[in-house]
């Protein structure tokens, strides 16, 4: 008996959807806002993506690779752009975007896991709740046709919820047949759920277009899906994106020197094809925690804290760096080694969210991140 917490993947090359209701809804969404979160799992280099080269700490503990921001752009005097990210710099420039430095979720150890499921449930405690914050954030959007996707093989927690939410991973498999989908659908005809989920399938099939049938070939081909899957008006609202490989324990300066050319080739990509539609749009950057101060002995870095998250988009107040710097100084480290936090990655989010969708900031908050006392970041939307 075919459960209904199970779909058949039938139809190959379509997309994998969520059991929480998903689906992309054919009527136009009351808003033509738009939010896509993009988590670097596997702890990104805040210190790398931007560099605080006017610190004399940074200078210090990472002299192996300060010449690398020799000629990189200037988010100011004290920080620098990492090369690569020459797209990213170009928004920047053009107030485009910002960077938030120095921040952190309320998890203070060192697991990966412990630390996704933390960021991604919104909880107090790794592993304590069962749904996602962008999920609960769902229900605060006043208009209840409000689309959400997430580009992922499954649902990532942070999308599990009581909210509808659709999964889309393209696939190497051909496309299925229109004979092949019919007699699926077929299949699924007695049981009004599983045929509304079909259906609904078919339409995110169509949304992305000439790309369902294929493998993603790099982080352009991410980024011009993103976009179709955004740029309509039977489009996503709301969209979360997976980007893994940001564990750097060893060969830190060439790995990092490609994922960020490849996060700057997905923004550059995206921005390029949603068009018009970037002036209304927003794109979160965060990662689970930052890296060491100090390089390790095999050229990379340590599991650290703080870290540094990027907003871009039209409806950003960007130019500048958001930051209570807390400086590299020995004394001035957290626990002796990592970048002391000194903002939170949830205040981030909060602000962010709630000022792009015009929310409430404090109950956006409470919904999103329970149980913390803390303020929305303030000022990110323009």
């Amino acid at each position: 008996m075919m459960s209904r917490r199970t779909i058949l993947g039938a139809g190959a090359g379509l997309a994998a959807l969520s059991m929480s209701g998903a689906r992309i809804t054919a009527a136009t969404a009351a808003t033509d806002k738009r939010l896509m979160v993009i988590i670097l799992r596997g702890a990104a280099d805040g210190l790398s993506i931007a560099a605080p080269t006017g610190d004399p700490g940074f200078a210090r503990a990472r002299a192996a690779w300060s010449d690398s921001y020799a000629s990189a752009p200037s988010l100011g005097g004290m920080f620098s752009l990492h090369p690569a990210l020459k797209r990213v710099g170009e928004f920047y420039a053009q107030g485009d975007a910002l960077v938030a430095h120095a921040i952190a979720t309320n998890y203070r150890e060192r697991s990966h896991f412990d630390a996704q499921n933390l960021l991604e449930s919104g909880g107090l405690k790794a592993y304590e709740r069962r749904d996602g914050f962008l999920n609960r954030a769902l229900g605060l959007m006043p208009a209840q046709d409000f689309p959400a996707l997430a580009i992922a093989p499954t649902l990532p927690l942070a999308m599990r919820g009581d909210n509808p939410v659709t999964s889309y991973a393209p696939t190497k498999l051909p496309d299925a047949s229109g004979e092949l989908v019919d007699r699926v659908r077929g299949l699924y005809s007695h049981d009004p759920q599983l045929e509304q989920m079909w259906d609904s399938a078919i339409k995110t099939r169509g949304l992305a277009g000439d790309s369902a049938g294929e493998n993603l070939r790099g982080a352009v081909e991410l980024g011009n899906l993103a976009a179709r899957l955004m740029d309509n008006s039977e489009g996503a609202r709301l969209v979360m994106v997976d980007l893994p490989g940001w564990d750097s324990h060893a060969g830190q300066e060439l790995q990092l020197k490609k994922t960020l050319a490849n996060l700057d080739a997905t923004l550059g990509a995206f921005h390029d094809a949603i068009g018009p539609m970037w002036a209304n749009t927003v794109v979160a950057v965060v990662t689970e925690f930052g890296r060491t101060v100090a390089i390790n002995g095999t050229k990379g870095t340590d599991h650290g804290t703080a870290s540094a998250g990027l907003l871009l988009g039209g409806a950003v107040n960007g130019g500048r760096v958001v930051s209570d710097w807390p400086g590299l100084a020995p004394s001035q480290l957290y626990e002796g080694r990592d970048l002391m936090p000194t903002g939170s990655v949830e205040a981030f989010l909060t602000g962010a969210l709630s000022g792009h969708f015009g929310l409430d900031p404090v109950r956006t908050f409470d919904t999103m991140f329970p149980g913390r006392n803390q303020r929305a970041m303030e000022g990110l939307i323009a």
